[in-house]
């Protein structure tokens, strides 16, 4: 193997025009699949628990002090990105987010980073995907990625190992090119400490959880331990997000949501005395925001956001043979009062946050399908405000868009 090239972080590189080519790989996933859980790799790099990464580590000094002087950072959430069937969906969901940087806008209102709900290369993680899958499509998204695995990323088909992929390019000692595994794109190895890991801002704190391979989910330990920890540890004058790949609520009629996960997560919670402000999830192929009734008062919002690219999309339960009106609500198997807000079904898009130090506002965003032109802006299709210190929903006041492609198709 060639002498990898070493560099400072950097991400991505500028357009140089409007019809970027990009190879694509195409892959018949193993007809038997082996979804048996996979015991973690070991750290890289002498790292040790708690895991955690500083957002200052990777992005420049005078961003972190201008994102702590505004009291406000943004940030893209995408999951299941990778096109291995058919790259066009990825395409117009990587092209949709890069439009969302605005040129000359302040630090604060640009993307600072994008964070990938797992499943980042299709069908098993493989280190040989990664160029086609996820350097070349987001060779012009000039921030960096981070993320944590799906059970894709950990499905390895000997002779591979689970998550070498994900380690190799995600977790690396520190930022460098492989030319002949990366391409000329510009962007270099990411620094993570761990698949399971903490992310630290100056306005949020976001910790992320690997939930393996098995359908629903499966987190042991030392990553249980860890989980509450962060939750008992982390300071309670930020909000707290949780990410994982297997959603714990869905209304889809593919995977469907996780009692195992939702149990793991509130008997952390319960451990640690505090419950996460807001939990993002992948997996499924959609986009579905929920929020949940707390005992105590207040609500959490729990978000899908698993249409990043994947070529094929997950729909909704019907009800009499129609589709979900929004909003709905149901009794999930404990009892507890949850409401799905919206979703969209028929549509790839990605999730644009921006927290301040009172609220977490929430804009999804649909891109053109293949029978539209690439050239048609992102859609709004939802927006929340979340008043993350009392956990409650503000009302949404915003006008409704003007009339045009309509966003989110047959959206709830």
């Amino acid at each position: 193997m060639a002498k990898p090239k070493t560099a400072t972080h950097r991400y991505g590189v500028p357009r140089p025009s409007a019809d970027g080519q990009f190879n694509s790989h195409v892959r018949t996933p193993q007809e038997v699949r082996d979804t048996h859980f996979r015991p973690l790799p070991p750290p890289l790099c002498g790292n040790k628990a708690p895991f955690q990464m500083d957002l200052a580590s990777i992005i420049p000094a005078a961003d972190i002090k201008a994102i702590t002087a505004a009291k406000k950072i943004t940030f893209h959430v995408n999951g299941d990105v990778g096109g291995i069937a058919n790259p066009d969906p990825q395409l117009r969901v990587a092209e949709g987010m890069e439009a969302d940087f605005v040129a000359g806008a302040k630090v604060p209102d640009n993307p600072a980073f994008l964070y990938i709900l797992g499943d980042c290369v299709y069908f098993n993680g493989s280190i040989d995907q990664y160029r086609t899958q996820f350097y070349e499509p987001y060779k012009h998204y000039l921030a960096p990625i981070v993320a944590v695995p799906g059970n894709h990323d950990g499905e390895n088909v000997p002779p591979g190992n689970t998550l070498d992929g994900f380690m190799k390019f995600f977790c690396d000692c520190k930022p460098q090119i492989f030319p002949e595994l990366m391409g000329d794109n510009g962007r270099t190895t990411m620094t993570q400490p761990y698949v399971f890991w903490t992310l630290r801002t100056p306005l949020v704190n976001i910790v992320g959880l690997y939930s393996n391979v098995p359908e629903g989910g499966d987190i042991r330990e030392p990553q249980l331990s860890w989980l509450t920890d962060q939750l008992k540890t982390l300071p309670k004058g930020l909000p707290l997000l949780v990410t994982l790949h297997h959603p714990i609520y869905s209304a889809d009629v593919f995977h469907s949501g996780s009692t195992h996960m939702k149990d793991l997560l509130e008997s952390a919670a319960q451990r640690a005395g505090r419950h996460p402000d807001m939990v993002l999830a992948g997996h499924v192929h959609m986009y579905e925001r929920f929020t949940k009734t707390l005992a105590g008062g207040g609500v959490i919002p729990y978000l899908v956001a698993g249409a990043g690219g994947y070529h094929n999309l997950h729909k909704t339960v019907k009800v009499d043979g129609q589709k979900l009106q929004t909003p709905t609500q149901f009794v999930d198997k404990e009892g507890e009062t949850v409401v799905l807000e919206k979703y969209c079904d028929d549509r790839w898009g990605f999730l644009r946050l921006e927290v301040t130090d009172s609220l977490i506002t929430g804009r999804y965003f649909t891109v053109p399908n293949a029978n539209e032109p690439s050239s048609l802006p992102s859609e709004l299709l939802d927006y929340f405000e979340f008043d993350w210190r009392h956990h409650r929903l503000l009302p949404n006041t915003l006008k409704s868009p003007k009339p045009g492609r309509k966003a989110g198709g047959k959206a709830g």
